[in-house]
Order: C-alpha cells, then sequence, then structure tokens
C-alpha cells in the first residue's frame, strides 16, 4: 500500500473521528456545565484547527497537490504522536 493511501485511510478512519468524539465530549461538558472556560475555548479552537487541517491535508491528497516526501513526513509524524498516545 502507497504511503498516499495509509495516510489518507489513518486521517479518514481514525484521526478525524477521534477528533470529531473529543469535539464531542468537549460540547457535552460545556452543556453540562452550562458554561465555557477559557480552558475549554482554547481547546475547542484548538481541535477545530486541527480537523481542519487534517482535512486540508485530505483534499491535498485527493489533488495530487503533495510531494511523496512530503506525505512520509505526515505520515511518520502522526504515527508517532499516535505511538506517543499509547504510551501515555
Amino acid at each position: 500500500m502507497k504511503n498516499s493511501e495509509k495516510l489518507k485511510l489513518l486521517l479518514e478512519n481514525e484521526i478525524i473521528p477521534d477528533l470529531e468524539s473529543a469535539i464531542d465530549e468537549l460540547f457535552s461538558e460545556i452543556e453540562k456545565a452550562k458554561d465555557v472556560t477559557k480552558e475549554q475555548r482554547g481547546d475547542l479552537d484548538e481541535l477545530h484547527q486541527m480537523k481542519d487541517e487534517f482535512k486540508e491535508i485530505l483534499r491535498e491528497l485527493h489533488n495530487n497537490e503533495l510531494e511523496e516526501e512530503e506525505i512520509h513526513e505526515i505520515l511518520e509524524a502522526l504515527m508517532e504522536a499516535k505511538s506517543d498516545d499509547i504510551e501515555s
């Protein structure tokens, strides 16, 4: 499987759904508290920004706008971050 396919699958099947779940959980916490703290607002903004960035990467993959080296670097960074999450 090519790195571009691996990256696409990782983003579509794991990374973006995980971000969407985290956003939903944060919204649920805010709704229960009926108030949003500065920290929650910052977290929410950060999660939305990350989701937008990953969707942009998917768009670039779809349009063949990324070089193989870029794809490899992104995939490697995401896999490393994912393994760091598992270890902590």
